[in-house]
């Protein structure tokens, strides 16, 4: 039952590119990718009033305002879903700040930033003292760890202290998307 489903969905990425990076995110599962391709395709089903996936796709490869419907649709859907993580990131900043402001530290906080620079700090003092006598598998999964731990820190500081310009440009621009005020 799936298999039409992310053929469908195979051949609507190629009309509308967030379909392809919906589908081949790294951190999903096989289940979560088979459900993604049935929700792009009941998308693609309900703007084209058809009933079969197959159907959808070629509706939509033949009417391009159709296939503009169907982006927009895509689009307003990224949207939703950028504008959830940009007010999470604002409601834990708002909390971190509440915490402060009564006089407590963020205990959890600290501890998960330590225990990240320590394993990194490990893994590189591992990785400079016993390199030699490691194996290379070995090497490369410290060397993976490490990487972890990394990003770990680099997204403590940017929750701290702000992301990227990139970041902040594309931050300001679904903000102001929220708003109305601008259009891409």
């Amino acid at each position: 039952m799936a298999i039409p489903f992310i053929t469908a969905a195979v051949a609507l990425a190629e009309m509308a590119p967030l379909v392809s990076k919906w589908l081949s995110s790294s951190e999903e599962s096989v289940a979560t990718t088979q459900k993604v391709a049935q929700q792009v395709v009941g998308i693609a089903k309900q703007i084209t009033k058809t009933e079969e996936p197959m159907a959808a796709v070629q509706a939509l490869a033949q009417d391009p305002k159709l296939l503009l419907q169907y982006q927009q649709a895509l689009a307003n859907i990224e949207h939703e879903t950028e504008h959830a993580y940009l007010q999470e990131r604002m409601n834990a900043r708002a909390r971190d700040a509440a915490i402060i402001a009564a006089g407590r530290s963020n205990t959890r906080a600290d501890i998960m930033v330590i225990a990240a620079a320590t394993g990194l700090l490990f893994c590189l003092f591992a990785l400079g003292y016993y390199q030699k006598e490691l194996p290379g598998e070995a090497v490369g999964i410290i060397s993976t760890i490490a990487g972890i731990f990394g990003a770990c820190l680099k997204d403590a500081y940017a929750f701290e202290f702000g992301s990227s310009r990139g970041s902040k440009t594309k931050d300001l621009a679904a903000l102001l998307r929220s708003k109305g005020n601008y259009s891409a």
